[in-house]
């Protein structure tokens, strides 16, 4: 059983709350840090937190806490976890780790260099639909895969400090690309480098310094391609959708919008939704169980068994710094309009990939370049040959 520690006491933090105390789980929030006195006492009456305080080192480095949950704004995140590493207190920080690479690089070099338990709080990859996708990709159902591309698009968030492109370190890009980026590495393989980014930025809509739409590639070192789409000024809700396309099969994943479950009111007595939902009448579309969906009750299920087992959890601080850094090329790429070099200093996965591209064979003269049956029965295959390249078609009756 672990005693938890959460440091903030806003959106993220209460929806964390609601993982971590949910199902009868057996560990306990201890104390609780927020920057406002009311803020942090009345979280701590919401979820029977027996401490709370506007000293971030006193609800650290209190005995009953086992681990430290960091739910602040991205300046702050450096700054606690350095407490953290300081107490020798295990900590889970929630996306992104860093404004930038160089932040989540100073945090995972300290991290490692105090041999603390530290997890990198990316709760899409945990999402029901995701591990089962995950799971489908291991087994081979998708051969290998050649794109991922992951969208996230909603109005824009809930607190001030992410309009500020000083505190928040970007926009759209880091907000929603950190979730569509890891997500897609997660379906392409972590141990496959991400080598160079091309990406649109704009501020389309918003009032703001920072961009609010953008839309990204990341090539890979094996020829795979994955794809973000983010935007702070899409109407209509939280949108977010997967999809993964392998050489034997695609896999689609609407994780929120529009999953099946849709109700129309009047809006009398209407209130609360979904995340970052329009309306309160006509056709809303309501999430049964959102931190189930989101995937913060499977996040913290491997958070707090992995601190427990002294293993790894699946998402470290190590993930949220490559996250980083493609994001910073991202940046980049936005202001140069070219492709820009992923620049990573600390590397961990494979270093020897060759871009894959096997041909399918289809006898020892051709290659296999399509099998179809017709809308009138017949079966057409389309045929390449080994030695002059000619396309060929044969029809089988």
């Amino acid at each position: 059983m672990a005693g938890i520690a959460i440091l903030g006491s806003g959106f993220i933090a209460r929806f964390y709350a609601d993982a971590l105390v949910s199902h009868r789980r057996p560990d306990r929030l201890v104390s609780v840090y927020s920057r406002r006195t009311e803020s942090a006492e009345h979280f701590a009456q919401d979820y029977q937190v027996p401490v709370w305080t506007t000293n971030m080192q006193e609800a650290i480095s209190r005995p009953e806490v086992d681990i430290v949950c960091v739910c602040l704004p991205n300046h702050l995140h450096e700054e606690a976890v350095m407490a953290c590493v300081q107490a020798e207190k295990a900590v889970m920080v929630t996306k992104p780790l860093g404004r930038n690479a160089q932040e989540a690089k100073r945090m995972l070099e300290a991290v490692e260099k105090a041999g603390i338990f530290h997890g990198y709080l990316e709760d899409l990859v945990y999402t029901p639909k995701s591990l089962k996708a995950q799971q489908l990709i291991a087994q081979g159902a998708l051969g290998r895969i050649l794109w991922a591309k992951s969208r996230e698009t909603h109005p824009g968030p809930h607190s001030e400090w992410f309009w500020n492109k000083e505190l928040a370190g970007g926009g759209a890009i880091l907000d929603l690309g950190c979730h569509c980026v890891e997500i897609a590495r997660t379906y392409i393989g972590k141990d496959i480098r991400p080598v160079e980014v091309m990406c649109w930025a704009d501020t389309q809509v918003k009032p703001i310094d920072a961009e609010d739409h953008a839309i990204g590639l990341v090539k890979y070192a094996n020829g795979a391609i994955g794809q973000f789409e983010v935007s702070w000024t899409f109407r209509g809700g939280l949108d977010l959708r997967d999809e993964v396309m392998g050489t034997e099969g695609t896999i689609w994943i609407n994780n929120f919008l529009r999953t099946g479950f849709e109700v129309f009111t009047s809006g009398k007595g209407a209130g609360y939704t979904a995340e970052k939902a329009e309306s309160e009448s006509g056709w809303l579309f309501p999430v049964a169980d959102e931190p189930h969906e989101l995937g913060y009750n499977h996040m913290f299920t491997d958070m707090l068994n992995a601190w427990e087992e002294k293993r790894s959890p699946k998402e470290t601080f190590y993930d949220g710094y490559i996250v980083n850094a493609i994001l910073d090329a991202a940046y980049r790429s936005a202001a140069s309009k070219q492709w820009e070099p992923v620049q990573l200093e600390i590397w961990r996965g494979k270093t020897e990939v060759e871009q894959q591209k096997e041909l399918p064979d289809f006898d020892e003269q051709y290659f296999l370049v399509k099998e179809e049956i017709t809308h009138y029965g017949a079966r057409k295959l389309i045929l390449k040959d080994k030695q002059t390249g000619e396309i060929v078609e044969r029809v089988l009756t």
